[in-house]
């Protein structure tokens, strides 16, 4: 016969023989990790109810609005000679942005210049006219009507001069608006023209955005409008920005405004935050998650997630007690006289729970009512429990009504069973078997 057929029908055998074995043992015979008795205790994590302040939310969606927007245009026309700022960067106020070609407009300021100089000439001219006609030495022999024409000419040069300054002044705005400059503290966006470009006073050359600090525009169902605005009342509200995971992004914005009205399409209002966004995490048109505290329960109860459980009934947690549940204390003295029968007989092991004089716990379907969560991974109770008492979190898969258990701390490990629990386990297996 070959090796092949030789392992084969060594596989068939072993499976024959755990089948028969299976058969023969009888149903309840094998025991699993940590059975080590009839009243064995199952280890479960337990932990404390806690009573927390527990701050009340109303989350809403909306988008992010810039503080300021301004689109960058040019007050004179001519052509543009260069571009001084960093698409996507930061600007300050007063920032040079752009640069047009000043000939024009320097050549315009020289003129009125000169001009001036010329009419103020005049004006000098027509002043001494006038000074000599008025000297008594020689008035008498200056006709009147020419004194009135002197006098009249000396106010229009005085009025040509002052025209001159206004021009001058004139050009020397129209030069200075050759340097553009940014109105406000903010980012620049992408620019719309290229240096060598002619452009007049329509042309948009970029857009600036101020996002320190920043809006946020969001809106709630017109239930809540009663409760924001009480609270407002009280004072200042603070607001967060969540991800899509409900991760806090922003944490530092304030409510500043409560829309006036509700939306008769939507039955929701609008509300405006404002965050400070110093590290840049908003920008304008981002869709933003809020979330908007409005109180804080004082002393609620809490229990962790993992401690509700689901049932037909409604919710319900596993509470650990010192005496077995109504219902259960059958069950407990039946299991108590198997133990008494096993010491009888001469096993030395004792069962879980008493093996290092701790009293035995126990634990109890409570149902439980709850009202919202409590930060990421907690649940308001209302009903049902009291500050202190033990909740199963894990291991409520093996639990019955009544069932013994060992309580660990979260993290906790159960200790390996001892020598005496091992032989007590072989003991009861093997009169199984005989029985």
């Amino acid at each position: 016969m070959s090796r092949t057929k030789w392992i084969l029908t060594l596989v068939g055998v072993v499976i024959v023989a755990f089948i028969l074995w299976r058969v023969f043992a009888g149903p309840g015979k094998s025991r699993g990790p940590g059975d080590f008795g009839a009243d064995a205790a199952v280890p479960v994590t337990a932990v404390p109810v806690a009573a927390e302040n527990v701050p009340i939310y109303l989350t809403g969606a909306g988008t992010v609005q810039a503080l300021n927007t301004v689109t960058v245009q040019p007050q004179v026309g001519g052509q543009l000679l260069k571009l001084d700022f960093v698409e996507g960067g930061e600007v300050k106020k007063g920032q040079v942005l752009a640069e047009i070609d000043p000939r024009t407009l320097q050549a315009q300021l020289d003129q009125a210049t000169a001009k001036r100089a010329q009419d103020q000439t005049q004006l000098a001219t027509a002043k001494a006219n006038l000074d000599r006609s008025s000297n008594p030495k020689y008035a008498p022999y200056v006709a009147e009507i020419d004194r009135i024409t002197q006098k009249n000419t000396v106010a229009q040069w005085q009025a040509a001069v002052a025209a001159d300054n206004a021009s001058i002044a004139d050009t020397k705005v129209q030069l200075g608006f050759t340097k553009i400059t940014s109105p406000i503290d903010g980012v620049a966006g992408i620019r719309q023209v290229d240096p060598g470009n002619v452009i007049t006073t329509t042309t948009t050359i970029v857009t600036v955005t101020q996002i320190h600090p920043i809006y946020v525009l969001f809106t709630l169902a017109g239930k809540y409008l009663d409760e924001v605005r009480a609270a407002q009342a009280q004072g200042a509200l603070s607001v967060a920005i969540l991800d899509a995971d409900n991760n806090v992004v922003e944490d530092d914005g304030k409510l500043i405004a409560i829309g006036n009205q509700i939306d008769p399409n939507t039955s929701t209002f609008q509300l405006k935050a404002e965050f400070p966004n110093a590290n840049n995490q908003l920008f304008p048109g981002q869709y933003a998650n809020t979330r908007l505290k409005v109180s804080t329960n004082a002393g609620a109860l809490v229990v962790p997630t993992a401690a509700v459980q689901r049932g037909p009934n409604g919710d319900y947690v596993w509470l650990i007690t010192d005496k077995p549940p109504p219902g259960a204390e059958k069950n407990e003295a039946n299991a108590k006289a198997g133990a008494d029968k096993k010491a009888k007989s001469g096993a030395r092991g004792k069962h879980d729970g008493a093996a290092d004089n701790k009293p035995a716990k126990y634990v109890a379907m409570q149902a439980v009512v709850t009202g919202g969560e409590a930060g990421d991974s907690g649940l308001i109770v209302t009903n049902g429990l009291k500050a202190g008492d033990m909740v199963v979190t894990a291991g409520q898969f093996r639990l019955k009504q009544g069932t013994k258990v060992t309580p660990m701390k979260p993290g906790e490990v159960p200790a390996p069973p001892t020598t005496a629990q091992i032989k007590a386990a072989m003991s009861s297996s093997g009169r199984g078997r005989r029985g």
